[in-house]
């Protein structure tokens, strides 16, 4: 598009709601976020050591704000454009200029097509109104000028009709059906968001609504600031990262004294060369680090905690203090992390549904670019926490517990089962540890929600569960106004812990949806969850590392029958 500026998205929005490749509602028009290729990036403004390790970067780029000089660049999308008074549907150039929006006919403004297609391989196309209007019969030869006409009568898709010039129409009932393009069109790999040509593709799409929330799932990868990458000497090289990690040891010394890095800092030339080998041996230590490293390393941190010894500190982890005996006998560590930065990281998009981890699914993800670019974009935030890690004696006691295991066997069995549908293999087992350990933050989050003034939706989890590890982070790292007014980590407090952590089991014991809620087989997208709704355990999405799945309040609480199944039996 041209450098005029078609309007306002928030910089956290285009990681997470608006990013490249998302079609998104600018004043009256509707446009899609181009490919990072197309942005106008000198280099990386953002760093995260653990996180460009792993996603192997050089650094990521703050998109810009709505006060910065530069824009994001977009382009028209969808491609059709409707015209209200004279009906007429045709590409957008055809029925106005691209710098335009109103109609060369009638002088009003014209509506972005209402209907798109797109595949699970993250395509995306112009609804094909010529060939729906003419399905079932060969095109006559001629010119054919489309009309899009609303009989008025309903909201139905029945009373929404498409008509050519030559006769032809279809209403547009159907439309939305897996299969009704089947015998219409298929997809043609259609990427607008690239400067490349179309793709070859062989699924048959779905036909969308232009703005549904199935048009576009962000993928985000993030990671917690931790020391020592967060602080000190590192922090002072992150900026400088990329050319540092190639420059010989022996170099090392005269280069950054050429920089000048050392001047008015605490810091000699000796300490940032060593501070250069740390990260240099850290990066490669044991070949292949991946998300799961960088979970274990927040976890370890989290434990292990980080008083306060300067105001530019990142991470500030201190124990909560002398806990109650209740909280005690559930938990073996109590830890209030005063400041906390996250680093969020949008590495690709799916369509129609969102990617699994396993690696099959992984081929539905959409590029950000044409080429592979040494940056992502991504956006920092800044919060408090409080980080609870369970017993593990008692909860190995718990989780091994045959009628437990049953329970949990259930949506592990579905998990599978999914997977192998759409021809791939589990990415991980689904156990009563997971299935605890989530839900139970769900319960804390909506309980803080009331007693700590933050809205839901400004609080998250951050999950902490394998063989070794069943923590949870509850966090408000937020880039609004919501970040860290303390309300949060005040729930740490020994005597306010034990009251709202026994408040929140209570309400749990109870859903006005039960019994049907807890005796649940079966309930959430694709059957995901057993004990859990609206009314007692799901969340604001944005607040929840797994799509408001994989929850069973019956393992923090049991059930009427087996009070024994829940965690928390008997307080």
């Amino acid at each position: 598009m041209s450098s005029k500026q078609r309007g306002e998205v928030r910089r956290a929005q285009l990681i997470t709601t608006y990013g490249v490749g998302a079609v998104v509602a600018l004043r009256d028009e509707s446009f899609m976020v181009a490919g990072t290729d197309r942005w106008d990036v000198q280099s990386p403004n953002l760093h995260e050591p653990l996180l460009e390790r792993v996603l192997g970067l050089r650094g990521f780029v703050l998109p810009p704000a709505s006060d910065d000089m530069d824009d994001i660049p977009v382009i028209r999308f969808p491609r059709y454009s409707s015209c209200p008074q004279c009906h007429r549907i045709a590409p957008h150039h055809q029925l106005s200029s691209n710098y335009r929006n109103s109609c060369n006919r009638c002088g009003v403004d014209l509506m972005p097509s209402r209907f798109v297609i797109a595949c699970e391989k993250g395509h995306i196309d112009d609804f094909p109104y010529l060939r729906w209007a003419h399905r079932g019969a060969p095109r006559q030869e001629g010119s054919h000028d489309l009309e899009i006409h609303s009989r008025g009568r309903s909201a139905s898709l029945r009373d929404v009709e498409i008509r050519c010039s030559c006769g032809a129409w279809q209403d547009m009932d159907g439309a939305f059906g897996k299969f009704a393009l089947r015998n219409i069109t298929r997809c043609f790999g259609s990427r607008p968001w690239l400067t490349e040509p179309d793709a070859g593709c062989s699924e048959t799409p779905r036909v969308l609504q232009r703005g549904a929330s199935n048009g576009w799932f962000s993928l985000v990868r993030s990671a917690i600031s931790i020391p020592p990458w967060s602080e000190g000497a590192f922090a002072l090289l992150n900026q400088y990262w990329g050319m540092l990690r190639n420059i010989p040891r022996e170099a090392l010394k005269p280069t950054l004294a050429g920089m000048r890095l050392a001047e008015g800092t605490t810091f000699t030339i000796d300490d940032l060369v060593e501070a250069v080998a740390t990260r240099l041996g850290g990066e490669g230590e044991g070949g292949a680090f991946g998300h799961d490293d960088i979970r274990r390393q927040e976890h370890e941190a989290l434990l292990r905690g980080r008083p306060e010894r300067s105001s530019a500190q990142e991470f500030v982890c201190v124990p909560a203090g002398e806990q109650t005996d209740r909280i005690n006998a559930h938990f073996e560590r109590v830890m209030v992390a005063r400041r906390l930065r996250e680093v969020r990281a949008l590495i690709g998009f799916t369509r129609v549904r969102p990617a699994e981890s396993n690696a099959e699914d992984r081929e539905r993800i959409a590029p950000l670019s044409t080429t592979d670019m040494d940056w992502l974009p991504a956006i920092e935030v800044r919060g408090e926490g409080v980080f609870l890690e369970l017993d593990k004696g008692r909860l190995q006691i718990w989780e091994n517990d045959p009628n437990v295991l049953a329970r949990a066997a259930i949506i592990d069995s579905q998990y599978d089962s999914l997977a192998r549908r759409y021809g791939g293999e589990p990415d991980r087992r689904i156990t009563p540890r997971l299935l605890l350990v989530h839900t139970l933050a769900h319960i804390f989050i909506d309980q803080w929600a009331l007693d700590s003034g933050y809205p839901a939706s400004s609080l998250r989890e951050r999950l902490y569960v394998d063989e070794d590890m069943a923590g949870l982070l509850i966090y408000t790292a937020t880039s609004d106004a919501a970040g860290s007014l303390g309300g949060l980590t005040a729930q740490a407090r020994p005597e306010r812990l034990d009251e709202s952590l026994f408040e929140a089991i209570a309400r749990a014991t109870w859903c006005s949806s039960d019994p049907l809620c807890i005796e649940a087989d079966a309930t959430g997208v694709d059957a995901l969850n057993l004990g859990a709704c609206h009314s007692c355990c799901l969340l604001p999405e944005v607040s929840c590392e797994e799509m408001n799945l994989l929850l069973d309040r019956a393992t923090v609480v049991g059930t009427p029958e087996n009070p024994s199944l829940g965690f928390f039996d008997g307080g």
